[in-house]
């Protein structure tokens, strides 16, 4: 699983997505152009293809969500400034397996599955992981256009909650904000496999930074639990953690091998960013207007 990755071909999301025609997509750029601090020049017609689709073909909708994830992107700096495969990203990928499954959901949905490989707390590192994770999304969704649904499989053990348990709050809420924002697609489930009975408290902390959206999708699997196989077929998951597909290391390898093959799309990639000062209103977005909060949060402490 290595070498260039093609676009998904266009024509193909048609006959994907008989409701989407390639009029809507030309309404949409349309409206782009008159949008001078957004990047429409670096925009493919998959790009709106695949935001129409998330936004369930609402017109309205997806001219806002168009803006936001831009925006968002535009300002999450740590996550998305001068994205690159360097030698930081590749021993990131070497701490925590990041990878596609290659077989659907139980109900037909793509799944990403994240675990720590290495416990060391000093290569341990939650931006770096998180930028690593929007890497191997934003080129796995190139490939593969739009979906039916997303789901998100987070597989845990102590090293990963003590790791969690030190982040500060604004860092947490960052990151569910850029869940829940930053990913063009129907989120339809986050599982938590293996998770302490701990867990419990820290989503307890966590909960006031959620949407309802996303909480309503949350599922948290007690230590050797068997109820995600409801979810996800037990022979898509890797060899190592019970299942039929390949071992961590072998998707570690290909992962890493993947993301070197394909850097100039990453180049390309980070051309697709809004410029403030173009905007039609004369008023920058900032952090603050995206969370709609200011000020500190304190640090976790979960025992």
């Amino acid at each position: 699983m290595s070498g260039v990755i093609q676009q998904f071909p266009v024509e193909k999301e048609y006959e994907k997505n008989p409701d989407i025609s390639p009029e809507d997509v030309r309404k949409l750029r349309k409206w782009m152009k008159t949008q001078p601090h957004l990047p429409e020049q670096h925009w493919t017609d998959l790009d709106l293809i695949i935001t129409y689709h998330c936004c369930d073909c609402s017109p309205e909708v997806t001219k806002q969500v168009i803006d936001l994830h831009i925006t968002a992107r535009t300002l999450f700096t740590s996550f998305f400034k001068d994205r690159v495969i360097d030698q930081k990203i590749i021993d990131t990928l070497k701490v925590a397996l990041l990878t596609p499954l290659s077989t659907p959901t139980v109900h037909g949905y793509r799944a990403l599955y994240c675990r720590l490989l290495d416990g060391d707390a000093k290569k341990f590192n939650f931006t770096d992981i998180i930028r690593s994770v929007m890497l191997v999304f934003d080129l796995w969704q190139y490939e593969e256009g739009t979906w039916p649904g997303f789901v998100i499989i987070i597989d845990m053990n102590m090293a990963t909650l003590s790791h969690i348990a030190k982040l500060d709050l604004m860092t947490i809420r960052q990151t569910l904000y850029f869940l829940q924002e930053c990913m063009l697609v129907k989120l339809k489930e986050v599982h938590f496999l293996n998770a302490p009975p701990f867990m419990d408290k820290l989503m307890m902390v966590l909960k006031p930074f959620m949407k309802n959206s996303l909480l309503r999708i949350l599922q948290i699997h007690e230590i050797n639990s068997q109820v995600i196989y409801k979810y996800v077929p037990k022979e898509a998951f890797p060899r190592d953690c019970g299942g039929s597909y390949k071992d961590f290391k072998t998707l570690r390898d290909e992962t890493i091998r993947r993301l070197e093959s394909n850097r100039e799309f990453f180049k390309q990639e980070n051309l697709r960013r809004v410029n403030e000062s173009l905007r039609r209103n004369g008023k920058t977005k900032t952090i603050e207007d995206i969370f709609g909060i200011q000020g500190s949060f304190k640090k976790l402490d979960i025992d």
